[in-house]
């Protein structure tokens, strides 16, 4: 069956039941079976009549039937405008963004990335980007805790947060973080020698520099997070750039010497340490060597005890030769007794060195002139001898000639 179908006497029936007369002046369910729904042109035509009405009435026929075009034309106007306004609604928010949306100018809600819809001329969105890392430059000539002037240039990172935080929290977050960073490094400068902040003081610099930030922007919450803090550059003024030069050449051979004296103080340190440690080591195992030695003589003499008290006589002779044959393997001299009881010495050396008749002739002339020194004479006598033997040898001559001596009194006895 159709929607509209003639008949019934000039009504239309349709499945609902509805029913139009032909004049077209009721466009409304009858409550029938054969009653259709309301025609478009039905409606546009009694609003172009309300809109006449309000006009002046109808004066005619010809003016009610351009009344209707004329109300057809504004609907469709209606029509196109809602359509347009409905469809301007539709924005996208990109993956990286947040949508701040404001109604009639106060802050409603935000919008996650997608698409969106929004009422023309009643919600405004703002994207802000909350991924993206924005960078702010800072720099300037500011006076150091010493009296100096230094160009200081500085770049701080950060990134949005909140985005409602950082659209109505301040005027501007962005022109509120550039003065608080300018602050901040002014003030940490100020507190700085010039030196510090040319050497090794620039890493303090910098993060006291962000944590007086920190500080600074935490009371206003304005929905941005510093994330790094570049000291980037810090130079003298050109004015006096020359002798800011000169002082940082001089501190650097002022470094260059130093490490030098620490390298030569590591070289001959660990030498000087080694030298004392040997020097140790070698009293150490002369003090070892030493108590040996007497403990064996101590030994010794404890074993020739008994000896000597069998045979005095014999142990003694024995001694003495020992003795002396221990005294005169070291030397070159002989020690002869004559029966005056004077001690010759034979220079041997001397004479066993002779060059040629000259030698020979020098070398008898020696032999000749014999010195004598008797038991008792004191170390004063070598100088007057004229002959070469050492103070040693005359402390071990009289040793043995004293031993010798005591011998041939115990003989005697």
């Amino acid at each position: 069956m159709a929607w509209n179908q003639p008949g019934n006497n000039g009504q239309d029936r349709d499945p609902w039941g509805s029913s139009n007369n032909q004049g077209g002046n009721s466009g409304g369910n009858k409550g029938g079976r054969d009653q259709g729904p309301p025609d478009l042109d039905d409606i546009f035509r009694k609003l172009s009549k309300k809109l006449g009405g309000l006009g002046g009435g109808n004066k005619g026929g010809d003016h009610s039937r351009s009344s209707g075009n004329g109300g057809k034309l504004v609907g469709i106007v209606v029509v196109a405008a809602v359509v347009i306004w409905a469809a301007s609604g539709f924005y996208t928010i990109k993956e990286a963004e947040r949508g701040v949306v404001t109604r009639f100018g106060q802050f409603s809600h935000l919008v996650e990335p997608g698409l969106n819809w929004k009422p023309t001329f009643i919600d405004q969105v703002r994207a802000v980007n909350v991924e993206a890392v924005r960078e702010l430059a800072a720099s300037g000539v500011m006076l150091t805790s010493d009296e100096n002037v230094v160009r200081v240039e500085m770049n701080v990172q950060y990134r949005v947060t909140d985005p409602e935080r950082y659209l109505f929290a301040v005027t501007s977050a962005d022109d509120s973080l550039r003065q608080a960073t300018d602050s901040a490094l002014r003030g940490v400068i100020g507190r700085s020698s010039m030196d510090r902040i040319l050497t090794e003081g620039r890493t303090v610099v910098r993060s006291e520099t962000q944590r007086e930030i920190d500080e600074t922007i935490r009371p206003y919450n304005m929905g941005i997070t510093v994330l790094d803090v570049n000291f980037q550059a810090a130079r003298p003024p050109e004015e006096v750039k020359a002798a800011f030069d000169d002082a940082i050449a001089a501190r650097e051979n002022r470094e260059q010497y130093v490490r030098e004296a620490e390298a030569y103080a590591n070289e001959v340190q660990p030498r000087a340490n080694g030298q004392a440690q040997r020097i140790l080591e070698e009293a150490r195992a002369y003090k070892a060597r030493t108590v040996l030695e007497a403990q064996g003589e101590v030994a010794r003499f404890a074993k020739i005890l008994p000896e000597y008290k069998a045979a005095p006589e014999i142990t003694k002779q024995r001694l003495y030769i020992e003795t002396m044959e221990r005294v005169l393997s070291n030397t070159r001299k002989v020690l002869v007794n004559s029966n005056n009881n004077n001690l010759m010495v034979l220079p041997l050396d001397q004479l066993m060195r002779g060059e040629g008749a000259t030698s020979s002739t020098r070398s008898s002339q020696e032999s000749s002139s014999l010195m004598r020194l008797p038991p008792a004479a004191g170390s004063n006598d070598r100088a007057s001898s004229g002959s070469s033997f050492s103070q040693d040898d005359i402390m071990q001559s009289r040793r043995a000639n004293a031993l010798r001596n005591d011998t041939q009194r115990e003989g005697r006895e």
